[in-house]
């Protein structure tokens, strides 16, 4: 994940000026973290055979966890990621 951070960065210092570069990163950050604690509440959801769940806001917030919809979660993003319109998809 570092190497593409770092990757990542390097592409953006062309395009974003230095003093808005720390938005723009920290903003990837928290959607990837976001990202990952949808999908491990949602792997123990499926642990503890509640699949019918899987798509209830209220069993993600009662565990201080963000629901996302499946254009917001990080696979999509990555999914996504060489498209000419990703800036709009994040």
């Amino acid at each position: 994940m570092e190497a593409a951070l770092w990757e990542s960065c390097n592409k953006l210092r062309g395009a974003v000026e230095p003093a808005e570069y720390k938005h723009v990163v920290l903003s990837l950050i928290f959607l990837k973290y976001a990202g990952d604690r949808f999908e491990q509440r949602r792997q123990e959801l499926i642990d503890q055979d509640l699949k019918e769940y899987m798509d209830t806001v209220e069993f993600y917030t009662a565990e201080n966890v963000f629901y996302l919809p499946e254009e917001c979660r990080w696979t999509y993003i990555m999914e996504n990621a060489k498209q000419p319109n990703i800036f709009q998809i994040i």
